[in-house]
């Protein structure tokens, strides 16, 4: 059964296949649906429901306020329709989706460490991976209740290629399938690409890739798209790493066997608890919004940002890029779903 989808006054009609939510079949029908995370936190895909029936897929999600609620406010990303329904919003251009989103089953072909909870996990799919650099895909995983979101690593290509950098989460359901429970051959559902933190190749800008625990995968993946696109040739890149431990920390490897790069590519390792475990550290402390201030000084408003990592960080950057800074919007680029 598809269900109708209409939005006033604009004089869009989208069709909802099963399964999917009103966010997704906006954005696979190519209508430009407000969004960040796609997973209920950000609260960026609000709208309100004019006519129909809706089913909430989850009437908690913090993305919503009380006042939300009491307006009679909905989550596009938690909602799907269940007859022919009519909402209000606010459309824009700049949340169409370049790639259109799609569902592909994904085969699981390998896995590797990266540190002592971060692990790389490799699938393929009978068909191309077609996404851009930084962008994430949603996993639906098995005995998982809900998708999961998570960031390419590598680089779109036609062999069929999804590479994912996760780190475990203690108790999390999610890394708890992945790391214990999936083996190689077992498969998988790939929804993607989302995101909006995707590489802009035609910004003259030094490009600063900022990330923390596992929102190490896009900025990898932006890292190789900006070398493959021939970027580096006129233009540095900096890749800031913030770690917990000396044992966290990880990044560097993956930006040496990029061509023609070595020379354009600074990396910045930063532990905040140098003093934990048995790991020695020598390099640089503290936290890594404030690793990439002492780097760039004023020229911070020169650069094209990327990041992605835990909220906490996120939005340390974001006051010190916007507020203290005065770095425009438009050269910052992160996607609010970890």
């Amino acid at each position: 059964m598809v269900d109708r989808i209409r939005i006033d006054g604009g004089g869009f009609v989208v069709d909802q296949s099963p399964g999917d939510t009103v966010l997704r079949a906006a954005l696979r029908a190519g209508l430009g649906f407000p969004y960040e995370c796609n997973s209920g936190g950000c609260g960026s895909c609000k709208f309100d429901l004019i006519e129909g029936q809706i089913e909430c897929l989850w009437p908690e999600a913090p993305g919503l306020t009380e006042r939300d609620r009491k307006r009679g406010r909905h989550l596009a990303c938690q909602c799907r329709a269940v007859d022919e329904v009519t909402i209000k919003v606010r459309l824009g251009e700049e949340y169409k989706s370049r790639v259109a989103p799609r569902r592909r089953v994904a085969r699981l072909v390998a896995t590797a460490a990266v540190t002592h909870d971060l692990r790389e996990f490799c699938f393929a799919t009978d068909e191309p991976a077609d996404f851009l650099p930084g962008q994430f895909a949603s996993l639906t995983l098995p005995g998982v209740s809900s998708a999961r979101a998570y960031s390419m690593s590598n680089l779109p290509n036609a062999a069929g290629d999804w590479h994912f950098q996760i780190r475990r989460v203690p108790a999390g359901r999610g890394t708890a399938c992945l790391f214990d429970q999936l083996r190689v051959g077992d498969t998988v559902e790939i929804d993607g690409p989302y995101g909006l933190a995707w590489l802009r190749e035609d910004s003259p800008r030094d490009i600063v890739c900022v990330a923390g625990g596992s929102g190490l995968a896009p900025m990898v993946s932006i890292a190789r798209g900006a070398a493959a696109a021939g970027m580096l040739g006129s233009r540095k890149l900096h890749l800031f790493y913030g770690a917990r431990t000396p044992r966290d920390m990880c990044g560097e490897a993956f930006l040496r066997d990029l061509p023609n790069a070595a020379s354009a590519i600074q990396f910045h390792g930063v532990v905040s608890n140098p003093e934990s475990g048995e790991t020695p550290w020598s390099g640089e402390t503290g936290f890594v919004h404030d690793a990439v201030v002492r780097h760039l000084g004023q020229e911070l408003p020169r650069h094209e940002f990327y990041f992605a990592g835990p909220p906490p960080m996120t939005q340390a950057l974001q006051e010190v890029l916007m507020v203290k800074h005065l770095v425009p919007y438009q050269q910052i680029h992160f996607d609010r779903f970890f």
